[in-house]
């Protein structure tokens, strides 16, 4: 994988404004394409590997350099001709321009590349993948600017914060696409303001929509720079009148010169707290804070997944690390004697409780602690697990948590990554520890027309 940092120990080949002719290697993490002139690489945006470009020089660093596409000479057979570009020039959707095989190829290649780099010989599966890869976001969290003096939602160009106004998200679920563009409306006919994070004047931050796909239950959020919400009444009566799946409309208060996005601090303007939804079988509340997968179609893939690699037995303990709102926890209750929920956020395991007892689980019992220091607590009083599910972070396991898996000798572990990179460099200390690998890594397909990938493997103590 082509990569910025890799050192150029040369004067650069080429300034700024030169026309090149180049041939397209790779792509990078975001999605541009490669080109190298005399071993120093330029990074391509809307350049596929395979093409064979014209290109002139925009900006040349010590070790590297950008361009952009004056004519495609050799066009690849995998470009796909976007309707839109904005998906391309705003950062939505960065693999739009490839098509959707190349898409699954390129990340199952991503996969093993990266466990062959960690001098792993392990087989890597072909990418599971949907049926329709656009429009699958459940959920959206878009900024607001003023823009010729009215309120505009949309996103910002690559590598700026000038907001490109837009319609259509192209991989947002289309109830999501119309809460924002009606409320958006609703907020312009209002005369409300956005925030300006440069003077800190202005209200609105961002507008927040989740969609239940199996309820058909909308929640709409206000992300708002200050407490007071004027035309409150307003607002929920249009919204009332112009989005009949809301059920759910909330003010979250961030007042913070910060780039997190959501505060701490909600109002429910109208109706439910919450929004149900359901995953395998399984009912989950959802909040304006909670952590809930994006993608519902390809999450029941990765968790089915997950559960059948893990040979489940009634009499099996099972500890799920990392567990979130509880949902692998939740989906594997009902096969297994007990189930032990670990994760430092303390409302998500509010959630977790919440939504144990809302689907009648009791065998299922949730801790707010850190990982790792709980798996090393667990271990020295002796518990032990048959199981361990481990679905943590882009960073990947802890090396804490890596001597306490050797410690407490689960027969298996069934490892949930959303960075691969962190993936092959956990298996191999978990090999360390005296796990082998069962079968192949799974790739799925979880952020279509992104350059993410996640994972899915099956550890086992060696014999």
């Amino acid at each position: 994988m082509a990569k910025a940092n890799r050192v150029y120990k040369q004067k650069a080949p080429v300034k700024k404004n030169d026309r090149v002719e180049a041939d397209i290697i790779d792509l990078t993490y975001q999605g541009m394409g490669v080109a190298k002139v005399e071993g120093f690489p330029l990074f391509v945006a809307n350049a596929l590997p395979g093409e064979k470009v014209l290109l002139t020089v925009t900006k040349v660093l010590k070790n590297y350099g950008f361009a952009r596409i004056q004519e495609i000479v050799k066009v690849s057979p995998d470009r796909v001709e976007l309707q839109d570009k904005l998906a391309l020039t705003t950062g939505i959707a960065p693999m739009a321009n490839l098509s959707y095989p190349a898409q699954l190829a390129w990340k199952q290649r991503q996969v093993r590349e990266l466990f062959k780099k960690a001098q792993l010989r392990v087989a890597v599966a072909p990418t599971l993948g949907m049926d329709d890869p656009t429009h699958y976001r459940n959920k959206a969290q878009v900024p607001t600017q003023m823009v010729n003096g009215r309120l505009e939602t949309g996103f910002y160009r690559r590598g700026s914060h000038k907001l490109i106004p837009t319609d259509s998200f192209y991989i947002q679920d289309e109830n999501v696409d119309e809460a924002i563009r009606v409320t958006r409306d609703v907020l312009q006919d209002l005369g409300l303001s956005a925030y300006d994070e440069e003077t800190g004047k202005g209200l609105v931050r961002h507008v927040m929509a989740r969609y239940g796909k199996a309820t058909g239950q909308l929640m709409v959020v206000l992300v708002t720079a200050k407490e007071r919400l004027p035309e409150k009444e307003a607002i929920v009566a249009a919204l009332r009148e112009r989005l009949p799946k809301m059920v759910s409309l909330v003010q979250n208060v961030n007042a913070k010169q910060t780039n997190v996005i959501m505060g701490q601090e909600n109002h429910l303007l109208w109706g439910q707290p919450e929004i149900e939804d359901q995953l395998l079988g399984k009912a989950y509340l959802i909040g304006p804070n909670s952590f809930y997968q994006v993608n519902p179609e390809t999450t029941a893939k990765l968790y089915s997944l997950a559960k059948d690699l893990a040979d489940l037995k009634p009499t099996d303990t099972v500890i799920d690390a990392y567990c979130g709102i509880g949902t692998i926890a939740l989906t594997v209750a009902d096969s297994v004697n007990k189930v032990l929920g670990v994760e430092v956020v303390e409302p998500a395991i509010e959630d977790a409780k919440k939504n144990a007892k809302l689907n009648g689980i009791w065998n299922a019992d949730f801790v707010v602690a850190d990982a790792p220091e709980q798996m090393h607590q667990w271990a020295s009083e002796g518990k032990t697990a048959d199981v361990v599910f481990v679905d943590p972070p882009r960073k990947g396991l802890t090396k804490d948590f890596i001597e306490a898996v050797g410690v407490m000798k689960p027969d298996r572990l069934v490892y949930v990554s959303c960075n691969p990179a962190t993936l092959a460099r956990d298996v191999k200390d978990l090999i360390e520890q005296g796990y082998e690998v069962d079968g192949r890594v799974q790739p799925v397909d979880q952020f279509p027309q992104t350059m993410h990938v996640e994972a899915v493997v099956k550890l086992v103590r060696a014999k």
